[in-house]
Order: C-alpha cells, then sequence, then structure tokens
C-alpha cells in the first residue's frame, strides 16, 4: 500500500525482454529496499527481485505489461518512485494500492502562473469512479480532481493542478500532451459500487 507521494526520481538502468513476454526492469534509485520488498513504480507495485550497487531490480509480468504503461520504458527514462508505506509514515495522499486501472492519455496542458493545468483522457474503467475533489492516482501521483468532462462512449476527460513540488519532484513535470499516464481509481469509490450496487 503507498500514498501516492512520490519519494523519488529513479532511472531506468536497463530493460530486458524475457521469453514469456514478461520483461526486467532495473532502476538506479538510493531508496533503501530489500529483495520481496514491495516499490510503486509509476503507479504499479512491484516487488524488489535483487539489489546491487544502487539499483533494484523488478519482474513486470504479461499481465502488468497489458495493464500499464510500463512496457513503454526505456533506458534512461525517469521513474516514479514510492516506497510501500508502514504504520508510522503520514497518508498526507490517500490510499494508493499501486494496482493500476487503465492507461490514459494526457489530452492537453496548459501553464499558469503557479501551476500547470493538465487534462487527461480516463477510458470508462477508470471513468465511473472520478468525482470533482475526489483523488486519483496518476503514474503513481496522488492528485486532486478539478474537472471531470463525461464523453459519449462512458469515457472522461478530466482535469488536475500541477503545484510545483510535483512538477519539480515528479515525471509529470515533464509530461506532454499525447503520452500515455497510469491510472489508478480510488479505491473507496469502488467499494462504495460494489456495497451499493448489491443493494
Amino acid at each position: 500500500m503507498f500514498t501516492g507521494l512520490v519519494a523519488e526520481l529513479g532511472d531506468v538502468a536497463e530493460i530486458e525482454s524475457l521469453a514469456d513476454e514478461s520483461v526486467r526492469l532495473r532502476v538506479r534509485t538510493s531508496i533503501v529496499a530489500k529483495h520481496g520488498d514491495s516499490v510503486c513504480v509509476n503507479g504499479v507495485c512491484l516487488t524488489v527481485e535483487d539489489v546491487a550497487a544502487g539499483q533494484l531490480s523488478f519482474l513486470a509480468m504479461r499481465e502488468t505489461l497489458l495493464r500499464s504503461n510500463l512496457g513503454e520504458l526505456a533506458a534512461a527514462t525517469r521513474v516514479n518512485l514510492e516506497p510501500a508505506l508502514t504504520l508510522s509514515t503520514p497518508l498526507g495522499g490517500h490510499i494508493v494500492q499501486g494496482h493500476v486501472d487503465a492507461v490514459g492519455i494526457i489530452v492537453s496542458r496548459e501553464r499558469a502562473e503557479n501551476w500547470d493545468l493538465v487534462d487527461i483522457h480516463a477510458p470508462r474503467e477508470v471513468a465511473r469512479y472520478l468525482v470533482v475533489k475526489g483523488s486519483v492516482a496518476v503514474d503513481g501521483v496522488s492528485l486532486t480532481v478539478t474537472k471531470v468532462i463525461d464523453q459519449p462512449d462512458g469515457s472522461s476527460v478530466f482535469g488536475v493542478s500541477l503545484i510545483p513540488v510535483t512538477l519539480a519532484a515528479t515525471t509529470l513535470g515533464q509530461r506532454q500532451p499525447g503520452e500515455t499516464v497510469n491510472l489508478e481509481a480510488d479505491v473507496l469509490a469502488k467499494y462504495v459500487e460494489r456495497v451499493t450496487s448489491r443493494g
């Protein structure tokens, strides 16, 4: 479990394609972790396979690659990293599981005086959980939804405002229209839907 508050920007050192359509991802980072620990990489919860010389190694299965944009990563790409929270970790963001629901696409980006306004297209798997002032994780970053524009096909375009801290400390500071982002809806909204749908 995570908070959506990025601890560090890591650099992809290597991506190794494996025979079973999975990949081994090696990331340069100063985050201290051990074999078996969970680390959120661009919003995806991955298990540390190996630790060596300032690098963490992860295995991303085919299912993970199908549900996220990790398959688009290349060497030298920067990634958002967050170690799993502990009982003493402040929950400054919201509850993030690291289970990506769908991949979204950045539609537009507008620079304001003190922040950037970004619109993102969300497929229906995420769109139904979006509400203004609600929470959403974008590439593992906990953000507040500022607007929701529903589309005829059940998808939505939603807006987020990126403050200077977010722009500097996460990959979202550099993401441009047309690029993909991992989206995770607020798990509390999923539980509410489940309970209310059963009467």
